[in-house]
């Protein structure tokens, strides 16, 4: 009998620790980037208010976003590489590989070599650390040579600067995904 409550404030205590855990998971998984923003588009994620949508914020699986006329937003999802460019008026909820359109219709949809979405996945976390960086240093002396690269990684460079190439060929010129791989 002592041991029923015993098992029950474990049960209680495991409750809770999974419980927040839950929250995040409900709120779901980074699924893209933003890597293009014109005007004002609003965006919502899971019950929070709605807000503005920031250039090169990450995506959620479930984020709703409203393009008003004359705006437009491009998404880069990270599975599967799909990137969808939405002019207004458009709205949609974004899925874990494409969005889901609740009016419109994404005006363009490209598929990317499947290296590039896991390269800009890492953008906001860069752009994040070149802001705590100093600014205005100068380099008084050289380091010196850098160092020979390995044939593998000559291998890696070869290749980025092919799919970099095959990318920058494709329309639209103002695409910046290329940069962001490279």
């Amino acid at each position: 009998m002592q041991a029923i409550p015993g098992l029950i404030r474990q049960l209680a205590l495991g409750a809770a620790f999974l419980a927040p855990a839950a929250g995040v998971q409900a709120q779901g998984a980074d699924v893209g980037l933003v890597n293009l923003l014109t005007g004002d588009v609003a965006y919502a994620s899971g019950s929070a208010a709605s807000g503005k949508a920031q250039p090169f914020m990450k995506v959620r699986q479930g984020d709703r976003f409203t393009v008003p006329a004359g705006a437009q937003l491009r998404v880069v999802y990270f599975d599967g590489g799909r990137q969808e460019t939405w002019k207004g008026p458009a709205a949609f909820r974004a899925g874990p590989k494409a969005g889901e359109a609740s009016s419109g219709a994404p005006s363009d949809v490209m598929t990317l070599p499947l290296t590039v979405p896991q390269r800009i996945a890492q953008v906001p976390e860069l752009i994040q650390i070149a802001k705590l960086g100093r600014s205005g240093g100068v380099a008084v002396r050289g380091a010196g040579r850098p160092p020979r690269l390995t044939p593998e990684q000559q291998s890696e460079v070869k290749s980025a600067r092919e799919i970099y190439g095959k990318l920058r060929s494709q329309p639209p010129a103002d695409d910046i995904t290329p940069e962001l791989y490279l």
